[in-house]
């Protein structure tokens, strides 16, 4: 009975490592996609396009890494629960935080806790 509850565990890790991986390379394309379609509509104005696909591109790979986070939680917790894969995970974990962190920091323009600017959306 064990084998068939790993068999399945590793079944919905690698679906969701997979979902995550789709997210990031289905949202690239799709940033690149827009990016280019509104390039060639409007013309040279750069800065404004390209501020919106580094905020697209971001979003898609933060999406993205948060189900790989998942992935490697439900692995870890789930079938290799020891001392050393728990270290492991939260190296990872740590590592693709800072990855969202600054990412989140890149899209915003201002570090998290600061107030929007006077006329900013907030998002």
């Amino acid at each position: 009975m064990i084998d068939s509850e790993a068999y399945w565990i590793h079944l919905v890790t690698r679906v969701v490592e997979i979902a995550g991986t789709a997210i990031i390379v289905v949202g690239a394309f799709g940033s690149l996609a827009v990016f280019l379609s509104r390039l060639l509509r409007r013309g040279a104005d750069l800065t404004p396009l390209m501020a919106a696909f580094r905020s697209s591109l971001g979003r898609s790979i933060l999406l993205g890494l948060e189900f790989l986070v998942a992935a490697d939680i439900i692995n870890t917790v789930a079938i290799e629960p020891t001392v050393q894969s728990l270290i492991v995970l939260a190296g990872i974990v740590l590592i693709r935080t800072f990855l969202s962190f600054s990412l989140e920091v890149e899209i915003e323009g201002r570090w998290p806790w600061q107030k929007p600017r006077p006329g900013e959306p907030s998002r």
